[in-house]
């Protein structure tokens, strides 16, 4: 298939103008094929274009590789963008797998919402009155009373977005671990946060769901008025993220630890 060798891609862009324009350039020197059919993703965009395309590929049910060029602002999931060689940069990328997690919402009225995060799953408060919050790992009881802003669950992969902004830690990528942080807590004062096993289910109780109301939001999907929340880590719903060999995932990611 061209320049591409015998590996079939799909390309998926943004809207943003950049992207657009990117997806143009690419789209009259190589070849590719509807998402359907792809062996590969090639994803223009910036971070929340990479989640978008990764989830898509979840409700699909066909999962495969994406290799993303950044046309967005941060881009840190995201490769440099270039329209050279890109048969060679992908015949060199390392894989990186990414183990979402999994909501399971409970809102007041009964009603149970499912859905898959990437960076992270987060509790916020819904009104000016603060959260409270009962927090329980791995079936036991840990805080019985969180009075916050809201808390968070993020993956290695998500621990440099709004978990690094809530001062949440920064996880390697294989740490098989998740962090539980904090947003603005108020009680207990000192509670920081958690570094919590992969293999752990975590659990809230919202304690007053109706004074006090607070919404569920997985990545980009929310639920309002939740009275309960599970996150776990998904292993069978793992993805895979392609980066060139210099600007690996997991390297970028330590980076991080000492970026001023």
């Amino acid at each position: 298939m061209g320049e591409t060798g015998v590996r079939s891609m799909a390309l998926v862009a943004s809207n943003a103008e950049a992207a657009l324009a990117a997806e143009g350039m690419l789209r009259a020197r190589y070849d590719f094929v509807p998402p359907g059919e792809a062996e590969l993703i090639v994803a223009l965009g910036g971070d929340g274009f990479m989640l978008q395309t990764l989830h898509d590929m979840v409700e699909r049910g066909r999962v495969c590789p994406v290799f993303g060029m950044n046309r967005g602002t941060v881009g840190f999931l995201m490769n440099e963008w270039r329209i050279e060689a890109l048969a060679d940069r992908l015949a060199r990328a390392r894989a990186f797998s990414i183990a979402p997690l999994e909501m399971t919402a409970t809102t007041v009225s009964g009603e149970v919402f499912r859905h898959n995060a990437i960076n992270e799953v987060s509790l916020l408060r819904e009104t000016r009155q603060t959260a409270w919050v009962e927090v329980s790992v791995g079936g036991r009881v840990v805080l019985p009373e969180l009075i916050c802003d809201g808390v968070l669950v993020a993956t290695p992969a998500g621990s440099t977005a709004y978990n690094l902004s809530a001062q949440g830690p920064i996880l390697p990528l294989n740490s098989k671990l998740v962090a539980l942080t904090p947003i603005s807590p108020f009680r207990p004062r000192r509670w920081r946060g958690a570094l919590v096993p992969e293999d752990l289910r975590i659990a809230f109780r919202v304690l007053d769901p109706v004074k006090r109301p607070v919404s569920a939001v997985a990545d980009q999907f929310e639920v309002r008025d939740v009275a309960t929340v599970e996150v776990c880590v998904d292993r069978d719903e793992a993805l895979t993220l392609l980066f060139d060999p210099e600007h690996a995932l997991d390297e970028r990611i330590a980076m991080e630890q000492f970026a001023v």
